[in-house]
């Protein structure tokens, strides 16, 4: 296994269905009892392991998983509201460090509860039209709604994955 892509890298079928969104959608909708469950207790020696050398902490993952969501859910609601619109990239290794990454994860925990119920109610609402909806990023070109969601839901198993691996070293 590739530690770098422990659950392997995005895969988004090429005719995505809203049964595919439905099945992406429960995973987000259920992302944060799990993220909880596995980093409440934690003590700060734990949240300061990482899952391979150079990596991120386990806290900075789950505060970087939040800040992600965030960005993301604003280009799903770009996508949605704006003809092809372009958005930039944010540098995440920058994110990652800032002082709010200091913060108890709790507050990311919290934060992602409030973004992910409205990526789910979104999400549910959406119609097969809207799937090839699409904001072009500045650097990875033309991404759809459909790709967006398979990726909000990915993005958050890959970091969980990344968390367990490093609490188990």
């Amino acid at each position: 296994m590739d530690v770098r892509y422990p659950i392997g890298r995005l895969q988004v079928p090429e005719n995505v269905t809203l049964e595919n969104i439905q099945g992406w959608l429960k995973e987000i909708e259920t992302f944060t009892i799990r993220l909880r469950g596995t980093v409440a207790s934690l003590s700060d020696e734990e949240l300061s392991r990482t899952y391979r050398d150079g990596s991120w902490t386990v806290r900075q993952l789950v505060h970087h998983i939040a800040d992600s969501q965030l960005n993301m859910y604003q280009r799903l609601k770009l996508a949605l509201t704006d003809e092809n619109p372009t958005v930039v990239a944010f540098d995440e290794e920058k994110w990652a460090v800032q002082p709010d990454t200091r913060l108890p994860v709790e507050s990311s925990t919290q934060m992602l509860e409030g973004i992910n119920e409205r990526i789910v109610f979104l999400g549910n609402n959406l119609t097969e039209e809207q799937l090839d909806r699409a904001f072009i990023h500045q650097i990875d070109g033309k991404i759809t709604v459909a790709a967006k969601v398979a990726k909000l839901a990915w993005h958050e198993e890959h970091h969980l994955a990344h968390i367990k691996i490093a609490l188990s070293n």
